[in-house]
């Protein structure tokens, strides 16, 4: 059988998935690209040919510059969290330590939770009524009255992001404490005998077993808190006074509350572009880091 024969049977093998690949992800992205140089509205008018015009107002606008500034916060602050809290939380579940099989399994829970249930429950605990939050902090002392965690800009944001925190740092821990598992124990117990301090261990001995896989879930959580979108809509739908309005957020608000289709899509192929662009980055991060060691 020659090789041309295999090749040729392999790609007849995969022309089904081929064509659902393209059914469901190649014909909505064409179709969104025409939209975007449009002025069409989601309900009733196809729109006329504008050009770059969506374009030039959504990246001209200030809206767009401050939800940039707010998703690149969130992004930065939840990320950094959940890999300093990950990665402490696998070193220790790395010890031995009785119950450690049951902690492991109840670290998991908010990981696997979906999304709106955890969002649902933060929304509850940070409730300026009857949450949780505030109970605790007024019984020890810590706040006089209830506060509207959500409902003041200048503490929704952090509240949103310790609820992102909480639901994401066991996939980094999840992750860190896989690698741990192959640092090989001799080596640990030679550093020890050689004087190397619990800080020294972990930077020369622990780090480089850690580095690959934690820039892979630094990869994957920086493109999700990038693009969240229903975390902060469950909680607070981007308020108050937009103080927590990220690009997916006004994304859906430009194309089905404005009902500006055109609009929606020149933004949403710009957030997609700059998700793009942040791939290819860690991706080059990642080839370099693997080439380093």
């Amino acid at each position: 059988m020659t090789s041309n024969w295999i090749t040729t049977r392999a790609w007849l093998l995969m022309l089904p998935l081929l064509i659902v690949m393209i059914a469901i992800i190649g014909w909505p992205l064409v179709d969104t690209v025409r939209l975007s140089f449009t002025d069409a509205k989601l309900v009733g008018t196809a729109g006329s040919f504008v050009g770059l015009d969506n374009y030039v107002k959504m990246l001209s606008g200030s809206n767009f510059q401050r939800t940039l500034v707010t998703t690149t916060l969130f992004a930065v602050l939840s990320v950094a969290a959940e890999m300093v809290i990950g990665v402490l939380a696998a070193l220790l579940l790395n010890q031995q330590f009785y119950g450690r099989s049951v902690l492991r399994a109840l670290m998991i829970l908010p990981w696997a939770l979906p999304t709106v249930v955890n969002a649902t429950l933060w929304r509850l605990i940070y409730n300026p009524e009857y949450g949780a939050l505030n109970a605790a902090l007024t019984q020890i002392g810590l706040l006089d009255t209830y506060r509207s965690w959500l409902g003041e800009p200048g503490t929704a944001l952090t509240a949103l992001i310790v609820a992102d925190c909480w639901k994401n740092f066991p996939l980094v821990a999840l992750i860190a404490l896989a690698a741990l598992q192959a640092v090989p124990r001799d080596i640990t117990a030679a550093s020890m005998v050689d004087g190397a301090g619990a800080w020294a261990r972990f930077r020369f001995v622990i780090m480089p077993y850690l580095a690959g896989p934690l820039m892979v879930a630094l990869v994957l959580r920086t493109i999700e808190a990038f693009k969240v979108f229903d975390l902060i809509w469950v909680m607070t739908r981007g308020g108050p006074a937009n103080s927590t309005r990220t690009l997916s957020i006004l994304v859906y608000q430009e194309a089905f509350s404005f009902q500006r289709a055109g609009s929606g899509a020149s933004l949403a192929l710009i957030v997609t572009l700059l998700v793009t662009i942040l791939a290819v980055a860690y991706a080059a991060l990642i080839r370099k880091s693997a080439g380093a060691s």
